[in-house]
């Protein structure tokens, strides 16, 4: 039998990769801008951009949730495509329109935040029903499919490696007014996502028998996975709805009044628990399917780990390139968001190579099951943020580190989300009954929307120098002169107002010995800014690097011992 199945891939997985490779040009285009454009056009503070971000990034992941759902009951993988397609685009045009009214805060915010919510809901119908499809091109127990969605993923990372280039190139100039040119170039590359999709799919998106995929509801097309047609779909009786919606509300209670988490944190921390509880309800699932879907769940909880800090490159990480990285080359200041490209070519260098690595060790029967691999891959994260740590210990404060230290972080990130992300995909596809395939790809995807949103946590303890206000309205009344910017609002460190010391402008200042002395009275002027995260106190940059290499290094550890017992419960799904 599998002397028949061909050694190369179909046309179709080609199809589904430009597709994705221009989605996730858009998406990582706009990304590579966001925390800049909010820092820097609407002078929002390090930790309020860090919040939006976590909570943008926590919210894209979550709705996968909806678009899944909808896609296995209702609509089918295309037209659910479609539909996300067409809101993103919206959503990139609403952020090109927040950047040309940037001078006006309060209407470009607006502007800014429903375009988010289009980009989320979008995300949302697009995201697990691509990643679906791939699967859906390969007959059951076909070894291809987990180079297929390494192939897959090459696409995903070719569109972030150009994104930031091309976007970071129109937006990051350095000029607030630019920023929407980098926006109004995702939302082209969201628009032509679209139209390859709806022009291609018809001929090539096709079974190895030649049906159309993501035409039907998911539930439609089981067969082999069932013995009765009452097994036929996901059956949840009204009690056990109800009670999941009961802990999902005194989850949320918690989060929100108890440990005084954001309504977005706690409303995302709430589901990641009780949407998998109410899943793994199902009294139609059989016993081997729940102890395959429970694999599923615990390796979902480490990549939480992984995530939250791979994340951090989106803003805390953006921020270090922008302030503590000599970004000077051949005579050049290159852009801070073009360090957001060296995960995305790292992985279209190296994937091939551990596409024939994990094809070699398989052939000889040495391949390493997923949770090995996935252990490796949070190892290899902890390397790379104890490579960093070590270049800024002892660092003095206005002294910038080589850009040798960003670029080694992102390459070892690079093999550590090889190791991880492809293979969870390929891990979700395989393990996961086909009734919920589009659903607990979804859930998959919340625990990245619980990683992204707890990301934008740990970046708002990024160390900050600030400055008392009180110094800043002082040199105002006594010469006139504000160095802080028009529409910037301070904010509360220790119980008193200020400002990051970044955010001080000495543009008005002309007279070089007026210059000298305000710079020596602002510097005199900061204020202890130590942060505290679970009993650590986090006052410079090696202290919040640490922070990654002990979360990461320890949740490796626990998935490495645990991953014979989850071998176990795979049953035969390697």
């Amino acid at each position: 039998m599998n002397q028949s199945i061909p050694k190369g891939h179909p046309k179709g997985l080609y199809v589904l990769f430009v597709t994705e490779m221009w989605e996730r040009f858009s998406y990582y285009g706009m990304r590579a801008l966001f925390v800049l454009f909010m820092t820097k056009a609407l002078l929002f503070d390090k930790a309020l951009g860090s919040e939006i971000y976590g909570s943008y990034t926590g919210l894209v992941y979550l709705t996968p949730l909806i678009g899944g759902y909808m896609a296995d009951r209702y609509w089918g993988n295309r037209k659910s495509i479609i539909i996300g397609g067409v809101l993103m685009a919206i959503g990139q045009f609403l952020m090109f329109l927040s950047g040309t009214f940037y001078t006006q805060v309060g209407f470009a915010s607006t502007l800014m935040f429903i375009g988010l919510a289009f980009l989320i809901f979008g995300n949302g119908f697009f995201k697990p029903n691509i990643s679906t499809m791939v699967g859906q091109l390969y007959p059951a127990g076909d070894k291809r499919v987990d180079s297929a969605f390494t192939i897959f993923y090459m696409g995903i990372n070719l569109g972030a490696f150009i994104a930031p280039l091309l976007c970071g190139f129109l937006g990051d100039t350095g000029r607030p007014q630019d920023f929407r040119w980098g926006f109004l170039a995702a939302c082209i590359g969201m628009i032509t996502s679209l139209i390859l999709f709806i022009y291609l799919k018809n001929k090539y998106i096709v079974t190895p028998d030649g049906e159309q995929i993501g035409t039907v509801p998911n539930k439609a097309r089981e067969t082999a996975d069932v013995d009765t047609a009452g097994e036929m779909k996901a059956n949840f009786p009204m009690s056990i709805i109800g009670t999941w919606v009961g802990i999902f509300v005194a989850l949320f209670s918690v989060f929100f009044w108890v440990v005084k988490f954001d309504l977005i944190g706690s409303f995302i921390f709430s589901l990641t628990i009780a949407a998998p509880g109410l899943i793994i309800s199902d009294p139609s699932l059989t016993k081997i399917e729940k102890t395959r879907i429970w694999v599923i769940f615990i390796v979902a909880f480490f990549v939480i780990f992984f995530w939250s800090a791979f994340e951090q490159a989106g803003a805390s990480l953006t921020y270090f390139a922008e302030e503590q990285t000599d970004r000077h080359l051949l005579g050049k200041l290159v852009p801070a968001s073009y360090f957001q490209s060296i995960n995305a070519v790292a992985i279209v260098i190296f994937a091939p190579l551990f596409v024939l690595l994990w094809g070699g060790l398989g052939k000889r029967n040495r391949e390493p099951a997923s949770p090995y691999k996935q252990a490796i891959g949070l190892f290899l994260l902890a390397v790379g943020y104890l490579v960093i740590a070590f270049g800024v210990k002892g660092l003095e404060p206005g002294v910038k580190v080589s850009m040798i230290w960003l670029i080694s972080l992102y390459t070892i990130h690079t093999f550590g989300e090889l190791c991880l992300s492809p293979i969870g995909l390929s891990m979700v596809n395989k393990l996961a009954p086909v009734k919920f395939a589009s659903l607990l790809m979804g859930v998959w995807f919340l625990s990245t929307a619980t990683a992204n949103k707890f990301a934008g946590t740990l970046s708002a303890l990024y160390p900050e120098p600030v400055v008392a206000m009180e110094a800043v309205d002082q040199i105002k009344a006594e010469k006139g002169i504000s160095l802080a910017p028009e529409n910037f609002k301070p904010m509360e460190v220790n119980g008193k107002k200020a400002i990051p010391l970044e955010k001080i402008s000495y543009e008005k200042v002309t007279d070089a010995a007026v210059k000298a002395e305000l710079v020596k009275k602002v510097e005199t002027s900061q204020i202890p800014n130590i942060k505290h995260f679970l009993g650590m106190s986090i006052g410079n940059l090696y202290d919040f690097f640490m922070l990654f290499v002990f979360m990461a290094g320890i949740a490796s550890v626990i998935l490495f011992f645990l991953s014979n017992i989850l071998i176990k419960m795979m049953h035969g799904v390697r």
